[in-house]
């Protein structure tokens, strides 16, 4: 699928131009990868990392254009179980034309950072800019759902709440290395300026996205240390959560034993005490109640 964009008074406007400045394909056909490659001269090569979750992110310099792999996170579905997964974005800049391809389609330009726009090389700074924007408000939420989760396992002893750490955890190690590979994208796109036509406001741009991605990743770092070091801890509280239960159980199977023996004592098929006795019901009744009342005061003196 090819969606066409033009920028319009400083903001980037979808249109059916086709010769809009700037060209998305999103999950291209056989016939739409023939056009990249055969007429956009796209090597077959990065255009397929574009469109693979594991390429690892890198800037190239071909003759005709510029070509970016740039990691992005991608849309949290339910069904991943807490899992936050990553995927790739290739720009590939032309002189007079930005080609963009994803593998999901998903809003792009609809936010307010895309304004004041001047040109398309201002555009691939604003989708680094937003790809850094995107992982922090992820990191974000997943902050926020480890909250919930550590509240969840204080009081509960499913191992479902551990599972879903296991799995912010592992999403947070993703975050790490994909940031940390769009660091050096970065780095390297500012140190080629002059070969990629930058002005020095461009420069300076950068300089600011260096800084938000080294932020950005500090964060995540900090929250992927967080989790594990408190990882064995938690496992602990699921673990003198499952002790508390299983004592409590005890001591009322022990609270109900004491009653139960007084009742089968006077039960035997034997000549017992109190069997003549108008009151003997009562008195039995009378006496596992006493039982219970004296493991109750056992239970609290010995603060069980």
């Amino acid at each position: 699928m090819i969606k066409r964009w033009q920028i319009q008074d400083g903001r980037v406007q979808e249109t059916q131009a086709e010769t809009a400045p700037i060209l998305l394909f999103v999950n291209p056909t056989d016939e739409e990868k023939r056009y990249l490659v055969d007429i956009l001269k796209v090597d077959e090569h990065t255009l397929n990392s574009a469109l693979d979750p594991d390429e690892v992110a890198r800037l190239e310099f071909e003759p005709e254009h510029m070509a970016m792999i740039l990691k992005v996170p991608r849309n949290y579905s339910g069904a991943e179980q807490f899992l936050f997964r990553i995927s790739s974005m290739g720009i590939f800049l032309f002189k007079e034309t930005l080609v963009i391809v994803r593998q999901e389609d998903v809003p792009l330009f609809g936010d307010k950072y895309f304004s004041k726009l001047s040109g398309i090389k201002d555009v691939v700074l604003k989708l680094i800019y937003r790809s850094i924007y995107h992982f922090n408000e992820h990191l974000k939420i997943i902050n926020m759902i480890s909250d919930s989760l550590e509240s969840k396992i204080n009081a509960s002893m499913q191992n479902k709440y551990l599972i879903n750490l296991f799995s912010l955890e592992k999403s947070l190690v993703y975050f790490l290395n994909a940031i940390n590979a769009n660091a050096w994208v970065i780095e390297k796109l500012k140190n080629s300026a002059p070969k990629a036509a930058f002005s020095p406001e461009h420069i300076e741009y950068l300089e600011d996205l260096i800084i938000e991605n080294h932020q950005c990743y500090r964060q995540a770092e900090i929250y992927s240390n967080i989790l594990a070091s408190l990882m064995d801890a938690r496992v602990s509280i699921v673990s003198n959560n499952l002790n508390v239960l299983m004592k409590t159980l005890n001591l009322i199977t022990i609270g109900i034993m004491v009653p139960t023996l007084v009742v089968s004592a006077f039960s035997m098929n034997v000549s017992i005490p109190l069997q003549k006795h108008p009151s003997a019901f009562w008195i039995i009744m009378f006496m596992a109640a006493l039982g219970v009342g004296v493991v109750l005061a056992v239970w609290r003196w010995k603060r069980w």
